[in-house]
């Protein structure tokens, strides 16, 4: 468990000492009170509003009224747990990044997380540097902070993908796309048709490469050619390198 830094008192700062101009607003779901107040002084000594919930369906109910910038979510909790809090958030629409903090450390429940749309995933017991750290990554990548704007949207076939609105079209049509799966994207696009490793766009997209999933990777891609290719079991332009990676093809390419 990490070392939470706390008021004098020992409690949470009352509402009204949030600052007025945060970095973010981040709500965090967790049902250890302690834990949760912790979490919450430690953003907000780093320039953070932060929001409480300690059941799963208050923390819905949060979500959908507050549209924070950045949800911490626990996986264990009462009322709706943590997997059904995340599957109903990406059912409704609501693509804010969300970083799984949960003491279930096993492969496969991480890759469910990954599954229904999670952006990180940290287990306890954690360091709170560590956390802070994965949280400004998350928030960086998903365009809370100096991103670098590109004006021009790029194409490739039928789709338009706008960097500067974080919006992606196929046709007429707007395409709901995750934090990550644009990142993602945005690699890709950036390498101009050559291969990139699965090692690399796990350092690029995500940050790091130690605690995330190799098949995250093949599990993103996969769910960008469901909703960009005409035929995601023949794609045209999200292709796979064998033993490589993976490579954007553009026609002009």
């Amino acid at each position: 468990m990490p070392t939470i830094a706390r008021s004098a008192s020992g409690r949470p700062r009352p509402e009204c000492s949030v600052r007025a101009a945060p970095l973010a607003r981040i709500l965090v779901i967790e049902d250890n009170e302690d834990l949760a107040f912790g979490l919450r002084n430690n953003f907000e000594i780093e320039g953070y509003g932060v929001e409480l919930a300690t059941d799963g369906a208050c923390g819905l109910s949060r979500a959908r009224e507050l549209q924070p910038d950045l949800i911490v979510l626990d996986l264990m909790l009462p009322e709706l747990d943590g997997y059904r809090v995340l599957r109903q958030l990406r059912e409704e629409g609501l693509e804010m990044p969300v970083v799984i903090l949960t003491a279930r450390t096993e492969e496969a429940d991480k890759v469910r997380g990954f599954r229904l749309g999670a952006d990180d995933y940290v287990t306890k017991p954690f360091g709170i540097l560590e956390l802070m750290a994965r949280v400004e990554a998350v928030l960086r990548r998903s365009g809370v902070g100096p991103l670098s704007a590109r004006a021009i949207p790029t194409r490739f076939g039928d789709v338009t993908v706008d960097f500067a609105t974080r919006t992606v079209r196929k046709g007429d049509h707007a395409v709901s796309v995750t934090p990550m799966e644009f990142n993602l994207l945005l690699a890709l696009l950036e390498r101009r048709g050559a291969v990139v490793s699965r090692l690399d766009l796990l350092r690029q997209v995500w940050g790091h490469s130690s605690s995330v999933l190799t098949r995250t990777v093949d599990t993103h891609v996969a769910e960008l050619r469901r909703k960009l290719e005409d035929d995601p079991s023949r794609p045209r332009h999200i292709l796979t390198a064998r033993k490589a990676g993976y490579r954007l093809q553009r026609e002009d390419e």
